[in-house]
């Protein structure tokens, strides 16, 4: 069933790494494309790495970020119910 939890942060997980490998190859792509535009040696493409890095890192904070926050909120309600 696609709507057990479990296969929800499954589609989430790997809907991360998709967005990883476009934000670092994107990043790659067009920094190619602007040093072979400007004639420079691998500048742009060594900062279209670092700003596809850096972009899909702070995107995977905020995706993920929500589904840490309700495991904590989840984990503390447990606790709370054990007492």
């Amino acid at each position: 069933m696609i709507g057990h939890p479990r296969w929800a942060i499954a589609l989430r997980l790997a809907g991360l790494g998709w967005y990883v490998a476009f934000c670092i190859v994107g990043g790659i792509v067009a920094g190619i494309g602007l040093d072979k535009w400007l004639g420079s040696v691998f500048i742009f493409t060594l900062i279209g790495i670092i700003l596809g890095t850096v972009t899909a890192f702070w995107g995977i904070y905020k995706m993920v970020q929500p589904m840490l926050y309700n495991s904590v909120k989840q984990s503390v309600r447990e606790h709370r119910g054990k007492k």
